[in-house]
């Protein structure tokens, strides 16, 4: 197995996103589009099954007796569908009209290998290290391309919120990447430097080796986890400035790991549940007016089984659940109220799990991509489909967005 260290983040501090430190000078080039896109991607599997539960299916008592808890009073997404009650700036969103869930989603990819899952919603893929670079980078691509009036316009500011830029924004296309810390970056050069130094002390070498393959494994795996509320509350306002005003960021991407529950996950998932809601609503208000212009999507690499497993915990599945929140969203069909569940459900009895343990994926993860940033992005949703996702069946799923 072949992991991609990042050196210089080993000795970069942790993540000070309070830190209110400026924004350094980048070499973007300008472009005047408002509507924004801010894409989060969930490492380590999250449980769409948590997220928003499907109480109102009378299969889940049987397989998840021990949640039931959980949504006694949860807000009701739909008839079926309860919304975990961490969400709380989640479902204020959801009750404006302003966001809603695909549900049973997965992408084209059947194992259950974070590195190969995470690679093809990053590259869009439509197979593992098919691609080389990002759907994001090729977004950006495709909205500085000639639009038939013989000029072309600059690429929009696509930026990491990261040490480094991740894989679904690199690519031909300029993007960049920012993290405020506490501690400068250190050099390629001055960690080979501590390498050597290191290496022949038969006690630091041992030491020096193991942070260094520790820290791989931890990149490998994604992302940081936000600690608590203040920083998740501070990731949101600092994605929301970035974003804001005509020389903001038109895309952005942040990661954020800690969603591999195998054990305890109704504390777990909880934790974790409450800093995406912190961030997200954070985010929303933070960007103020523009707001109105934005879409924020969140997806994982693949959901968990459907059954706990004997610790507590749940082990790597399918489907799951993606969300789409923003002014932009279209979260309720005319003259209805409150957010909406797209889902093709399959059900949850035992003839109807995907090989027999996981949620059955009825909607195709990338179809849904290509619809919404393709309608938000005013781009024709079949050249997004062949360009972003390349070799999948059917078309860029519409109706995501607000005419």
């Amino acid at each position: 197995m072949t992991l991609d260290l990042n050196r210089r983040a080993l000795l970069a501090g942790s993540l000070a996103l309070g830190a209110g430190l400026a924004l350094p000078p980048m070499a973007f080039a300008q472009s005047s589009g408002t509507k924004n896109l801010f894409f989060v991607l969930l490492r380590g599997a999250a449980d769409g099954m948590a997220m928003a539960a499907p109480i109102g299916d009378p299969g889940y008592a049987a397989l998840r007796e021990a949640t039931l808890g959980e949504y006694e009073g949860a807000r009701r997404l739909s008839g079926m569908f309860a919304l975990h009650p961490a969400f709380e700036r989640v479902g204020e969103a959801f009750g404006a009209g302003e966001a809603l869930f695909v549900h049973a989603a997965a992408t084209s990819y059947r194992e259950r290998s974070h590195f190969d899952g995470q690679n093809m919603i990053e590259t869009g893929g439509a197979q593992p290290y098919a691609a080389r670079d990002g759907w994001l980078n090729r977004l950006t691509a495709m909205l500085a391309e000639n639009d038939g009036s013989g000029v072309s316009a600059a690429p929009p500011k696509a930026l990491a919120i990261a040490p480094t830029i991740p894989l679904a924004l690199r690519g031909a296309a300029p993007a960049s990447s920012y993290a405020p810390s506490a501690l400068p970056q250190a050099s390629d050069a001055f960690m080979d430097r501590v390498g050597l130094l290191y290496g022949e002390d038969p006690v630091l070498g041992g030491l020096w080796n193991s942070a260094i393959e520790t820290q791989a494994m931890a990149n490998a795996s994604g992302g940081d986890e936000l600690r608590n509320l203040r920083d998740a509350r501070a990731a949101g306002e600092l994605a929301a400035s970035l974003m804001r005003g005509p020389d903001g960021a038109r895309i952005a991407m942040m990661e954020l790991g800690g969603w591999d529950t195998h054990a305890g996950q109704l504390g777990a998932f909880r934790r974790g549940a409450r800093n995406l809601d912190a961030l997200l609503g954070a985010y929303r208000a933070g960007l103020g007016a523009a707001w109105a212009d934005s879409l924020v999507i969140v997806v994982t690499e693949f959901g968990r089984t459907a059954r706990f497993n004997g610790t507590g915990g749940t082990d790597h599945g399918t489907a799951s659940a993606a969300l789409l929140m923003g002014g932009a969203v279209r979260g309720a069909d005319a003259g209805a109220t409150g957010g909406r569940v797209i889902a093709d459900w399959p059900g949850l009895k035992e003839a109807d799990l995907y090989q027999s343990r996981d949620l059955w994926p009825t909607t195709a993860l990338e179809n849904m991509l290509a619809g919404a940033v393709s309608d938000h992005m005013q781009l024709d949703p079949r050249r997004a489909m062949e360009r972003l996702f390349p070799g999948r069946v059917g078309g860029a799923q519409s109706g995501l967005i607000r005419g």
